[in-house]
């Protein structure tokens, strides 16, 4: 079988058990499900030995509590992420024995960071588990050389797209129809104006190769990292500049996770609205949830239909467009070893993120339920499915914020040239004065209410 079928074919098939995208899909799902039997079958309280409660603090007498308070719990969730983890790491061809190494130490360290985040000084910051986890893992990979084994564990895209499945069970399917339509236009004016003022100074201003200006106006307009290898691929991106375009997203992707919550504190932003405007401004999902996170369920929902339901599903279109875009204008025949991939229709599913495919899915199915189902009993839902749910993909995310710290180092990230960095700051400048004017101008009152539930 030729190396282009094996993308085709192979890819429609075995990606479906060899990549991380569709392991995402297929966990997340797996534990909406499983949850769904437990409650029906009157066995929810199995899920509920899953959950790990941090008691709050504020001084020494309190921590032998918060710390005693996760036993047996923390051991019993560990070893069943542990199980899970390690026989899907062994299905997809990993090293196992160094992933359930270092995936035991970040499990440790989420442990760690959730009882920093319980002492009352840490909540009087917002320093809630996910910034928490950041911060840590950003101070540990700047000052520790991190093993090789350890970053075997270190699997950030696995864990996030993982918790955003998750996160589809929690967000009614009801509300994406209702508001999905606004996120959609409000994330296409400003994904497409960010897009155009990155890629003109990346190419025009400063003289950049036009497959390296798309990847970097992609990275900063759709989804980030995921949308830099995405693109990167689809208009044959040198490899180095795919880096390069990864590094800008985590750069920005930090300061904002730190700054927008900040803004948003000092104007006075509603949680909707907020959400919102995170939503529009982040570059990654991980970063981005970590700051919705700081103001609670009603931002983490309008940031998720803004960031998922808004920009996330381009990555596949635009994938298409700019393959087609750089075969008919920017190359010249066949890459050297002609493995090179001719623009389809079969790009777009091939470039679209799984995850956001569990996402509708989770959603879907627990609206079905849920609204089948009388008041009370959907309150039952509530309670014993979606909570520990919650609970799950809290872990989820805080796994991923630790490794994007723990990968993010200042020193390799000054290495990148000042060029691409000035290109991609335009287009930050713009991206997040368009998603303020719409999130709390333009659109206030709407997000303000959906961020109300």
């Amino acid at each position: 079988m030729s190396t282009n079928n094996t993308k085709t074919n192979g890819g429609g098939l075995k990606s479906l058990y060899l990549k991380e995208d569709w392991w995402a899909v297929w966990i997340g799902l797996g534990i909406v499900v499983v949850a769904l039997i437990l409650w029906a079958t009157g066995q929810s309280g199995i899920l509920g030995a899953l959950n790990v409660k941090f008691a709050g603090y504020s001084d020494f007498s309190g921590l032998l509590p918060c710390v005693t308070g996760i036993f047996p719990n923390a051991i019993i969730l560990y070893v069943v992420l542990a199980v899970i983890f390690s026989i899907v790491m062994g299905i997809m061809g990993k090293n196992v024995p160094k992933f359930l190494g270092g995936f035991t130490l970040l499990y440790v360290m989420a442990i760690l960071v959730q009882i920093l985040s319980a002492w009352s000084l840490a909540k009087q910051f917002s320093l809630e588990a996910p910034v928490m986890a950041l911060i840590v893992g950003i101070i540990i990979g700047n000052f520790v050389k991190i093993p090789d084994w350890f970053e075997a564990g270190m699997r950030t895209e696995f864990y996030v797209k993982t918790g955003i499945v998750l996160m589809g069970a929690t967000l009614p399917f009801t509300l994406i129809l209702q508001s999905g339509p606004v996120a959609l236009m409000q994330a296409t004016i400003i994904a497409v104006s960010t897009f155009l003022v990155i890629y003109f100074c990346a190419s025009r201003l400063f003289k950049l190769e036009k497959p390296f200006a798309a990847t970097l106006a992609t990275g900063g307009s759709i989804c980030g990292v995921s949308a830099s290898i995405a693109i990167g691929s689809a208009v044959n991106a040198k490899k180095e500049h795919v880096s390069v375009s990864i590094s800008m997203v985590v750069i920005w992707a930090t300061i904002m996770v730190f700054l927008l919550p900040v803004v948003c504190r000092a104007l006075g932003l509603s949680d909707g609205a907020s959400g919102a405007w995170i939503g529009t401004s982040e570059f990654a999902d991980a970063a981005g949830m970590a700051a919705a996170a700081q103001f609670g369920d009603g931002a983490i929902t309008t940031f998720t239909l803004m960031k998922v339901v808004g920009r996330d599903i381009f990555v596949g279109v635009w994938a298409f467009i700019l393959a087609i875009i750089s075969v008919t204008m920017w190359e010249k025949g066949e890459s050297a070893d002609g493995t090179r991939q001719k623009p389809s229709a079969g790009v777009i599913w091939e470039r679209f993120p799984k995850f956001v495919v569990g996402f509708f899915i989770a959603s879907i199915l627990i609206t079905v339920v849920t609204l089948a189902s009388t008041p009370d009993v959907a309150a039952t839902i509530d309670k014993q499915v979606l909570s520990p749910i919650k609970g799950l993909r809290g872990w989820a995310f805080i796994l991923c914020f630790l490794c994007i710290g723990l990968t993010t180092r200042f020193k390799a990230l000054a290495a990148t040239g000042w060029k691409p960095f000035a290109a991609f700051t335009c287009g930050v400048v713009v991206n997040v004065a368009l998603g303020f004017l719409f999130s709390t101008i333009i659109l206030n009152s709407y997000w303000t209410t959906v961020g109300l539930g």
